[in-house]
């Protein structure tokens, strides 16, 4: 998640900045990125993913991007690509948290938004939980328009929905977390994997693999937040299915991140994201942002 400073959240809140973010996206980037970085973003020759990403929110074909970012929706387009049988068993969709029939459901499962990111709940019958609070955050998440807080324009035409999906049993003794492998893709080729393990709420571990599964440590920035996971993911057994699969899924798509969990030396689908922390990421190496940015072949601003 971007560390955006409190003030520009704020602003954006106003009326006059969602309808930029809706309709003139370049303004509300250009403060935001002024506050982050120093100075505006490079529209006429951008260099890296995080500066393309801003122009392919501003003056690329974003007419797919909600379709493919929502995290139900997305489904369909998995199977249409062949992939179904990667996809997580969905137990339930409900557009109203004071829907959900929680008796239905199994022992595990996982409850999530399909328009946001962070509105995820993991719930286990036999350790108990608290029904309301659930239910009440759920609720709260659906009446919010994620792209506002960041401005990320395709997010607010999702349609908020409540989905209820298989939990994925992992077993090891690497992370306390799930393991996710977000396959960076770009002009619809694979180029590198970017994992994440022993996550909580104020910091998780971050590695950057090739293709061949070399670990890079010179290609992240550490800080408090991000550890260095200096390469404790073994090359998964399914890493040539998922390499296929992220190609697949990335077709015709300047840049893509797509997600992937690993249970039981099974694949399986997690989403795909187009503006990787808002297209504001600080936790790749410049000169390898640099090298990433050389990927996204975009057409010259006149």
């Amino acid at each position: 998640m971007p560390n955006f400073t409190n003030k520009v959240i704020d602003r954006l809140r106003y009326e006059k900045y969602k309808f930029l973010v809706d309709h003139h996206p370049r303004p509300v980037i250009e403060k935001i990125w002024l506050r982050e970085f120093g100075y505006k973003p490079d529209w006429k020759h951008p260099r890296d993913p995080n500066e393309k990403i801003q122009w392919l929110i501003c003056y690329g074909d974003t007419s797919q991007w909600p379709f493919l970012a929502d995290k139900y929706r997305v489904r369909e387009y998995v199977k249409q690509k062949g992939y179904g049988h990667l996809l997580p068993k969905l137990y339930g969709v409900w557009d109203d948290a004071d829907d959900i029939d929680f008796e239905t459901l199994p022992r595990q499962f996982v409850l999530k938004c399909n328009h946001d990111c962070g509105s995820y709940t993991i719930i286990d019958k036999s350790l108990g939980y608290d029904k309301v609070l659930v239910v009440s955050t759920l609720r709260s998440h659906t009446k919010q328009k994620y792209g506002y807080f960041f401005c990320e324009p395709h997010y607010n035409n999702i349609k908020p929905l409540i989905i209820a999906e298989e939990f994925l049993v992992f077993n090891n003794s690497i992370s306390f977390s799930q393991i996710d492998y977000k396959v960076w893709c770009f002009e619809g080729k694979p180029y590198c994997i970017f994992t994440c393990h022993n996550r909580n709420a104020s910091q998780l571990s971050i590695s950057v693999y090739d293709l061949d599964w070399n670990v890079h440590p010179e290609y992240i920035n550490t800080s408090s937040h991000y550890k260095d996971g200096s390469g404790a993911i073994p090359r998964p057994k399914v890493l040539k299915e998922m390499l296929l699969a992220a190609e697949d899924l990335s077709q015709d798509l300047h840049e893509a991140r797509i997600d992937f969990y690993v249970a039981n030396d099974q694949l399986f689908f997690g989403e795909i994201t187009l503006t990787s922390a808002a297209g504001r990421m600080n936790y790749f190496a410049k000169d390898y942002l640099i090298e990433l940015g050389n990927q996204i072949h975009l057409p010259l601003l006149k």
